[in-house]
């Protein structure tokens, strides 16, 4: 049995969390939590080494629910985001994270879709977040990466319902 996997993924304060949790409880499937969270709540300063140390666990995390063969999975962001927010931030990105994204891939393409949040919602301040105002420019680069790399995905706007919805409508065609 494959499982089907849905990853919610986008730039900062786009949703993505909310989105997840609607899903994963609309289907009563399980979900993987967002890593860097809890990584980064008590850390006043990170560097690129803990971004690899987010990707490893963020990776475990999804192939631990994975080896329970549930029907459907929903994940609160990817290793996608891991790579972007390095390359964004540090200007590249360990290979071990491209290696393990590419891995994912190549396991599970046709039953891996995305959601990508657009950031037409307001800003919300949180500590761990860091682009307020380039959120555009990052939905273009997730974008631009879900292209690149040929992957199955749908852009969710609006309201949280209106995300919620659009998920769902998409999930079943």
């Amino acid at each position: 049995m494959q499982t089907e996997v849905i990853v919610i993924t986008g730039p900062e304060s786009s949703g993505k969390t909310t989105l997840a949790t609607q899903l994963s409880a609309h289907w009563k499937s399980p979900c993987v939590a967002e890593v860097a969270r809890s990584y980064l709540k008590d850390k006043i300063f990170y560097q690129k080494s803990d971004l690899l140390e987010i990707a490893k666990q963020q990776y475990v995390k999804e192939s631990t629910i994975l080896s329970k063969q549930p029907n459907r999975m929903v994940c609160d962001t990817d290793l996608l985001v891991v790579m972007i927010w390095s390359e964004v931030k540090y200007g590249d990105c360990d290979p071990w994270i491209y290696d393990a994204f590419e891995k994912c891939l190549a396991e599970e393409r046709a039953r891996r879709s995305y959601y990508l949040c657009d950031s037409n919602i307001p800003w919300q301040a949180d500590p761990l977040r860091e682009n307020p105002t380039n959120r555009d420019e990052l939905f273009k680069l997730y974008l631009h990466k879900l292209k690149e790399y040929e992957l199955s995905y749908t852009i969710v706007k609006g309201s949280p319902e209106e995300r919620f919805n659009l998920a769902l409508n998409a999930s079943e065609s």
